[in-house]
């Protein structure tokens, strides 16, 4: 593939960052930058406010949506600025990236018209209730039960590692709602406020951050059904479109290779950038995030042209997080002793890179999908 960005995918690129120098300067630090906590979700309504006024929060969407029928490359540009510097739209990328399309795809005129202005508009948080205790993040082995009782749903169960719930306004939730089906059948999507009577949430203390993850219990929970987004009992395709979205919706190449970027300043700081075996490492990781960004290209250029989702949006997220865990680790070699103290380079490149290989689906799912759909080889 010979790929190169036209003069006006430039000049866009180059218009971002100028607004992220003005709109971040003395604001984007300490606590604001931890994503998820209560200030970062605050700056991130404020800041993605901003974007959506300039036609920048969905510039890929359709307009009668919200956005500016821009390219999807338009979207890729944003989004490699944004997760450059940290992801400034705090926990909305997700809604933009895969949220919002699901619900074009697959939801009906009233629920288009609930929820997708707010999610342009930059006001509204979402969080998905997919894995699970017994299941993890094998969605189709999930347990809770959304039980149909007249014009609702009772719902009960227990959702775990679900980013953002202390804070979403919606959750994205997935339950069985066929009790004698098996796999991925008899599985229904439910857009739930989190404001539901019977909706739970409690933190998860993590090594990766204070607010990156959190328990959801689900008990009693009453849902409409018009809450369902798609056919009863056919939600695994609608998730199943939405996750090769979420799989490379968050361009994690593009902050590995900046810290990369600093961590060679680093080197040469101290005097180690002559070391043929420190160059070597650093050239490795580089060419782990340039193969992940061309994978990622890949996908993106199928999903413009309309393609059927593709299975190589798994090799992608697992060339992402390869890229973005060696980066953790050559920090953490690298800078010995300076590395360990909290805050450093190295601490934060490395507790980025161990979430990174749990969000949307672990790798090793990701690599079993490669394993069936790229290589055909059989199940087990």
């Amino acid at each position: 593939m010979e790929f190169g960005w036209s003069d006006e995918d430039l000049a866009y690129r180059k218009e971002v960052r100028a607004f992220l120098d003005v709109e971040l300067a003395g604001q984007w630090s300490g606590e604001v930058t931890q994503t998820g906590s209560k200030a970062n979700v605050e700056f991130a309504r404020q800041f993605c406010g901003k974007l959506a006024e300039r036609g920048w929060l969905t510039p890929h969407w359709p307009a009668e949506y919200g956005g500016s029928n821009a390219s999807h490359w338009r979207h890729t540009i944003l989004g490699e600025e944004m997760w450059s510097i940290g992801e400034p739209r705090g926990p909305q990328y997700m809604n933009v990236n895969w949220i919002g399309p699901s619900i074009m795809a697959s939801g009906t005129d009233e629920q288009k018209r609930r929820h997708l202005p707010p999610i342009a508009r930059g006001e509204v948080v979402w969080c998905q209730g997919f894995s699970e205790p017994e299941a993890g993040s094998d969605l189709a082995s999930l347990r809770t039960r959304a039980e149909r009782d007249g014009g609702e749903y009772v719902v009960n169960g227990q959702k775990t590692w679900t980013s953002f719930a202390e804070v979403a306004d919606y959750c994205y939730l997935l339950a069985r709602t066929d009790p004698t089906s098996k796999r991925h059948h008899g599985i229904s999507v439910l857009l739930v406020p989190t404001s539901t009577p019977g909706f739970e949430v409690r933190s998860i203390p993590a090594v990766v951050g204070e607010h990156a993850f959190h328990e959801v219990f689900l008990t009693d929970m009453r849902v409409p059904v018009s809450c369902r987004l798609g056919p009863e009992h056919e939600g695994w395709d609608v998730v199943r479109r939405a996750l090769t979205y979420e799989r490379v919706g968050a361009p994690r190449w593009a902050r590995a290779a900046l810290v990369l970027d600093q961590l060679a300043a680093w080197a040469l700081q101290h005097q180690l950038s002559d070391d043929p075996a420190v160059l070597d490492r650093l050239g490795h990781a580089r060419a782990l995030c340039e193969a992940a960004r061309m994978l990622a290209y890949r996908v993106i250029d199928e999903r413009g042209l309309e393609r059927p989702p593709p299975a190589n949006s798994s090799l992608a997220r697992v060339a992402m997080v390869r890229a973005e865990r060696e980066v953790g680790f050559l920090a953490m070699e690298l800078m010995g002793a300076d590395g360990l103290e909290n805050g450093s380079l190295a601490d934060h490149a490395l507790r980025k890179s161990m979430a990174a290989g749990v969000a949307a689906g672990t790798v090793e799912v990701q690599l079993n999908l490669i394993a069936r759909l790229v290589l055909g080889l059989p199940k087990e």
